[in-house]
């Protein structure tokens, strides 16, 4: 009972410091904005008013609300640098994480609560919502998280877990749920030649295509091993792929062919301008194309995707699927992730079996 009343205390505490820091606009602490702080605030918890939300003291105070998942969030590495978060999903060892930012080849390992550094595979995947399902090589029982799959409301407080099971970034729900679409491109503008052959006729600057090294007046016949023939095939063929995944070009060019692989990119980053990449800042390679996401702000990086999201109460609401802008991040709402990850969970199983 006492650990209840506590975490009902803290969750109450939490509500009224968000209160007084919209109150008061988020400004930096000052001898004025400090006395608009009311006096229990400022004596009974020793917490001064701060410009962030995510500044030491808050991130203490939240510390309780994160037990439940405490030995459920893992890092994941590959290739040997960290790419990304993980959710334990399975007492036998299975993580839930975001697919594409796992790179083909290189070997995926995954960093425990408690620091642990054990080998990892994919044992399923869903595209249309960028999950990987691992499999962690380890003889002990996992502590999996529990989704919960109701949403609070627009405004309500989010609090995201890193891997030692302490906050790395809080913040509040701004949209609720809806489908972001699919704004993948390889990066060429396309017309047909004479011989109705689909031809290049630009490339956009940083770009898949332009880092792959396709040129204005190129031809290409085949996808992926598969025939193309004029613009709308082409059009057609890359339509089914989403960015962050690569696909392999056969190039037709001065009678010669050629095979290049080229990353299908973000078509909004592709058009942004240097200022706006400066203040959107680093992102995930992957920012559409989900069935469905709710929308918060907390700040986080690239490679703190693929964690929990929690509520207030100490739910998981979610999972954190890609740093979209500044302040933009968008997580998979847990009643789309139950049926997927019981789906996987059971195709992973009758493999391994």
């Amino acid at each position: 009972m006492s650990s209840l009343l506590l975490n009902r205390h803290q969750r109450t505490t939490i509500g009224l410091i968000a209160f007084v820091m919209v109150s008061i606009g988020f400004a930096e602490t000052s001898g004025a904005q400090e006395s608009r702080t009311p006096q229990w605030l400022r004596q009974g918890f020793s917490i001064k008013v701060s410009h962030r939300r995510d500044n030491g003291e808050m991130m203490q105070l939240v510390d309780p609300i994160l037990a439940s998942v405490q030995q459920s969030v893992v890092q994941v590495t590959s290739g040997g640098r960290p790419v990304a978060l993980g959710t334990v999903v399975g007492a036998d060892g299975y993580v839930l994480t975001k697919r594409s930012e796992l790179s083909g080849g290189d070997p995926i390992r995954v960093r425990l609560h408690d620091g642990r550094l054990l080998p990892a595979r994919v044992a399923a995947v869903r595209r249309a919502n960028d999950l990987a399902l691992l499999k962690v090589d380890a003889n002990f029982d996992f502590k999996p998280a529990e989704f919960y799959p109701q949403q609070p409301p627009v405004g309500s407080f989010l609090i995201t877990p890193g891997r030692t099971g302490r906050p790395i970034g809080i913040g509040s729900l701004g949209v609720l749920e809806r489908r972001v679409e699919h704004k993948g491109r390889l990066g060429v503008v396309l017309g047909n030649s004479t011989n109705g052959r689909a031809r290049v006729e630009g490339v956009w600057p940083d770009s898949g295509a332009d880092e792959a090294g396709i040129e204005p007046e190129d031809q290409i016949i085949a996808i992926n091993g598969q025939e193309v023939f004029n613009s709308d095939n082409v059009i057609n063929t890359l339509r089914g792929m989403f960015p962050g995944e690569s696909v392999q070009l056969t190039i037709l060019r001065s009678g010669s062919t050629m095979e290049m692989n080229a990353g299908i990119r973000e078509f909004g980053v592709l058009q942004e301008s240097e200022n706006d990449s400066r203040v959107n800042g680093p992102r995930n390679v992957r920012l559409s194309g989900f069935d469905r996401v709710f929308q918060h702000d907390t700040v986080l990086d690239p490679d703190q995707c693929g964690g929990p999201v929690i509520d207030s109460s100490g739910r998981v609401i979610g999972l954190n699927i890609a740093r979209a802008g500044r302040v933009v991040s968008y997580a998979l709402p847990s009643s789309l992730l139950l049926p997927e990850m019981v789906n996987m969970l059971q195709e992973a199983r009758g493999s391994a079996n």
